[in-house]
């Protein structure tokens, strides 16, 4: 009997790598539209190399980039960038498709919901407030609260006992088959992996369940209840044909990076 689902936050309810290559376009327009005599490629090149080697959370990625290429940083072009950057975060960090009607039909189900996320705990809650999620989990565990990352055992079982259920009751839901799969299965928790959020073309996930839709999560839990499945409007949720879209340049997978 399944009583608790846990999610991924980024690649899972929302396309965090899409969100993160809009902002980085707009504030480097920004940061050009306010003086930074730089060719635009150059600038991203070294944006890309400080998040490869800080991490795709890396808060000060832009005042790193003024004193590497001016010697100082200059405050409006920092501002123009930091605002530029913020702006298109907003109108750019959206949920996937169903995310919040699945959500609800979990709740309706007595089913209780939990996030573990690796981000660091201010950037998990400014991304759950921006979507209007805030009120929705009954636990968020994010890096800070074990000090360790997916796919340690650490944070899943603290979820876990947040959400006060037994490993063997609740389901995982992540794109990152090395974190969020490996890491829920050690504890006996079972998995699906969201191959809508995939970024590494992964062809053999080692999930228990595999989904192309979030809404497809309802019929796994309701099948494992024995709940009788409900008739529900017919999704098209087969991936797109042809080769997988990449990431964005310099936004190479990492194990650092917020997930």
């Amino acid at each position: 009997m399944i009583r608790a689902i846990v999610l991924d936050l980024d690649n899972t309810l929302t396309d965090f790598m899409k969100m993160k290559a809009a902002a980085i376009d707009a504030a480097i327009d920004g940061m050009i539209d306010a003086g930074l005599k730089l060719p635009r490629e150059a600038v991203r090149a070294r944006i890309d190399a400080i998040y490869q080697e800080q991490g795709l959370e890396y808060q000060r990625v832009f005042d790193e980039l003024l004193e590497s290429e001016l010697g100082h940083i200059d405050p409006r072009i920092l501002a123009s960038g930091i605002v530029a950057y913020r702006r298109a975060r907003e109108s750019t960090l959206v949920l996937y498709p169903h995310v919040q009607m699945t959500l609800f039909e979990l709740a309706k189900r007595g089913i209780r919901l939990g996030v573990v996320s690796d981000a660091p705990r201010a950037q998990v809650w400014l991304r759950l407030c921006s979507l209007s999620l805030q009120h929705v989990f009954d636990a968020v565990v994010t890096f800070e609260d074990t000090g360790e990352r997916k796919p340690s055992q650490a944070p899943f079982r603290e979820v876990l006992r947040r959400l006060g259920v037994e490993p063997q009751k609740a389901l995982m839901i992540g794109d990152w088959a090395e974190r969020d799969v490996v890491g829920a299965s050690q504890v006996g928790i079972r998995t699906v992996f969201a191959r809508y959020g995939d970024t590494f073309g992964t062809v053999e996930s080692g999930a228990d369940f595999e989904v192309n839709d979030l809404m497809e999560l309802l019929d796994i839990v309701d099948k494992l209840n024995g709940r009788p499945l409900e008739e529900r409007p017919k999704v098209d949720s087969s991936m797109p044909a042809g080769p997988r879209a990449p990431r964005p340049p310099g936004l190479a997978p990492t194990r650092r990076e917020g997930a």
